[in-house]
């Protein structure tokens, strides 16, 4: 039984949540403080995080910072504002996703599934790495390594570069990659996909102003480009 920590201080909303999620299989611990978050994620490994932004005592997005160097399965803010700055801070922190209060159980448990999914292992059938210049992407230890050195990414950002790496030198649409990334349309609004493009060009040293490992294609999305790897 897959394993959620959930932290979130409105009893009532914290109480609705972990019986929705009971009753659909999964094994959810309730913490109504921050303050006690990290110590316990870091030792109990859940399999995904959900963490309320507003906490007494120690924040959504303190609490991430905390875990993120010891904790590497999914987290998912909660958030009651439908904030663009919220959200970029989030993601910019290593957050998997976001839901906006009041949460609609099954939009919830769809999202859940969904970066679950993905931190599944491999099917033997499937590639399971690429190897680029001095690039190495490896997804069944979800490693990347660039010029022999580890590079740390969250869970997103891997499968980003994944996503963009396994087509290379083909422009994708931010809205496909929104679609694959997020598992929603692209409303014309959300900058998710922008701010891990922006997140994967600073870690593997690509250029912030004249980007040419992931480039910007203009009218088209963005596009991993093979030959800038040596």
């Amino acid at each position: 039984m897959q394993h959620i920590v959930l932290v979130e201080d409105d009893v009532r909303l914290a109480s609705l949540i972990q019986n929705f999620l009971q009753s659909n299989n999964f094994k959810v611990s309730v913490l109504h403080s921050g303050e006690t978050a990290p110590t316990f994620i870091i030792a109990k490994q859940p399999d995904l995080v959900i963490l309320d932004i507003m906490l007494p005592k120690l924040d959504g997005f303190s609490i991430c910072r905390r875990i993120k160097s010891k904790y590497t399965n999914p987290i998912v803010f909660l958030t009651a504002k439908d904030s663009d700055v919220d959200h970029v801070m989030g993601l910019e922190i290593g957050a998997d996703d976001y839901i906006i209060k009041p949460v609609v159980p099954h939009v919830l448990l769809a999202r859940i599934n969904m970066l679950l999914r993905r931190n599944q292992p491999l099917n033997s059938t499937e590639m399971n790495a690429i190897h680029v210049g001095q690039l190495r992407i490896d997804k069944k230890s979800r490693q990347v390594y660039l010029r022999q050195e580890l590079i740390e990414l969250t869970s997103h950002e891997f499968e980003l570069l994944w996503l963009l790496a396994s087509k290379a030198d083909e422009p994708q649409t931010r809205e496909y990659i929104h679609q694959e990334m997020i598992g929603r349309d692209y409303d014309g609004f959300d900058r998710s996909v922008d701010v891990r493009i922006s997140r994967l060009r600073k870690k593997l040293a690509d250029n912030s102003q004249t980007p040419f490992k992931i480039m910007t294609v203009w009218g088209k999305g963005y596009l991993f480009c093979s030959s800038a790897w040596d």
